[in-house]
Formats: structure tokens, C-alpha cells, sequence
């Protein structure tokens, strides 16, 4: 599995992933996401492929998106995450997480801090990330539906 930046020649993998309304309470679809970072150089669209299956969309977020959740200005913020419908369940989601800490490292080393907003009600996104070292340290933020609980994962930096 690995993650990679979304280029224009990667159009055709966005038109066959499936987000259902289910899904878009949470979330914002890819195609959306994309025309935002197109608009935007502090937002870079991430995809996930499991050999050259698309299976997971989220964008990393830079500067002036991060602020409305963390002050840390090295912190990042994961922001339209989502699993297409019919890779749900497979595991995908915690190993694109687990993958992420090093793809941060590598491609912003200034980064120290992985942040996100997740919708309250949405307890099963809050138990993944929880799974994967994100902690909730008691900040709250408006989204578009609900409350959203901010949580971040801490990069360890590596001493020289």
C-alpha cells in the first residue's frame, strides 16, 4: 500500500470512487476536495492505492486551514478522509493512518503534529483514529453538521 499526491492524470480513479450520502454527512466527496486544491496551494489531495486500487481520499491541509484546530504552527490538518464504499471494512483506513506519519516526515519535515476534526456522532472514525495514537486532549471545533472532537497525533522527531 502506498500513498502518493493526486495529479491531474489520476481524474480517471476519482470518477470510479463510490462516497455515499451515508458517507458525505461526515465527509467531503474527492471530486469536491479536488477543485478546493486546485484553488488552493496549501492543500494537497493524498491517495491511497492497495497495489493500483484507489481506496482511500483525504487531503493534508497547511497554514491557515490548520488554525480553527490547533495553534501549533507545525501541525497539519487531515481534512475529507474517506474510504470508498466498497472498500470499507478491510482495513485500509488504519494502515493508510499508520502510513502517514513517515509520508509526512518525508514530504514536510516541518511538520510535528497531525490534527483532525471528527463529527461526534461518528464514533467509529473516533475509535479508529484512537487506535492509531491520535489522542483527544479536549478541543472542540463547529463543523458543517455537528460538534467536532479535535484530535491530534503527536510526530516524534528523530534526533540527527
Amino acid at each position: 500500500m502506498r500513498l502518493k499526491f493526486y495529479e491531474e492524470k489520476d481524474d480517471h480513479l476519482i470518477e470510479r470512487y463510490t462516497i455515499t450520502e451515508a458517507q458525505l454527512r461526515y465527509t467531503m466527496s474527492p471530486k469536491e476536495s479536488i477543485e478546493l486544491v486546485k484553488q488552493d496551494k496549501n492543500r494537497h489531495a493524498i491517495l491511497v492505492l492497495d497495489k493500483d486500487k484507489f481506496v482511500i481520499f483525504f487531503v493534508l491541509h497547511e497554514k491557515e486551514g490548520v488554525k480553527p484546530y490547533s495553534s501549533n504552527e507545525q501541525a497539519i490538518l487531515i481534512r475529507a478522509f474517506s474510504t470508498d464504499f466498497y472498500e470499507q471494512g478491510k482495513g485500509y483506513a488504519k494502515a493508510a493512518l499508520q502510513l502517514l506519519p513517515d509520508f509526512v516526515v518525508e514530504h514536510f519535515p516541518h511538520i510535528n503534529e497531525l490534527v483532525l476534526g471528527v463529527n461526534l456522532p461518528n464514533t467509529a472514525a473516533q475509535s479508529l483514529y484512537k487506535k492509531c495514537g491520535f489522542v483527544d486532549e479536549g478541543r472542540r471545533a463547529k463543523g458543517i453538521n455537528d460538534e467536532l472532537k479535535v484530535i491530534s497525533y503527536y510526530i516524534r522527531s528523530e534526533p540527527n
